[in-house]
């Protein structure tokens, strides 16, 4: 098992969509932001804009999802720093932060199978199982931690980001909100996540 490199990164949902919106299981299927999710991710980039026009550099590079709904949300970020400090940071993408394949329960109401997907006794007929999941999240944001010369932005999505609280020892099923970044710590008790406040 890949085990997550403890140095600090930032994490950040992609923004809004209507399958969101419509509590619908989304996995790989490649859902584009819709007008809030829009607003969401432009104020999103406002919020880090105003940490490197502050004269910080919280991080160095930015490694999102292949997915529209992930890549807009880290290019309005990219674009907002750039506008707002002329600071024109890397953006890539890695396919290994795309968002599980939930299989047939894709465009599905989301059920009450979820925990026991996490625990590895469902997999939805054609998905991928939890720990599957897990081991590409951590290998991707180790890639992203190597990468650059700082911490890395990482735009990523939700049921991902519970891969990356597992590899964290932190409580799995815990639902991020779009578009709200979030710093995360390596500390001698363990890890610390902190939201970005608005």
């Amino acid at each position: 098992m890949t085990q997550l490199r403890a140095e600090p990164y930032w994490f950040l949902r992609h923004g809004e969509t209507d399958w969101n919106a419509r509590h619908l299981s989304q996995g790989r299927t490649d859902i584009p932001l819709n007008e809030t999710g829009l607003t969401q991710a432009r104020l999103a980039g406002r919020q880090l804009a105003d940490l490197f026009e502050a004269g910080m550099r919280p991080f160095t590079h930015i490694v999102s999802s292949p997915l529209k709904r992930a890549f807009v949300t880290a290019e309005h970020v990219r674009d907002a720093i750039r506008d707002r400090t002329g600071l024109d940071l890397p953006l890539i993408k890695d396919a290994d932060l795309q968002e599980v394949s939930f299989g047939v329960q894709e465009g599905q109401p989301m059920g009450d199978w979820y925990n026991t997907w996490i625990n590895g006794t469902f997999v939805p007929e054609k998905g991928e199982d939890f720990l599957t999941l897990k081991t590409r999240g951590v290998q991707a944001l180790n890639r992203a931690q190597e990468a650059g010369e700082g911490a890395p932005l990482i735009v990523a999505h939700g049921a991902l980001f519970r891969g990356l609280r597992a590899a964290m020892g932190l409580e799995i099923n815990v639902r991020l909100p779009n578009a709200v970044p979030l710093k995360a710590m390596p500390e001698e008790e363990g890890w610390v996540l902190k939201l970005l406040s608005a």
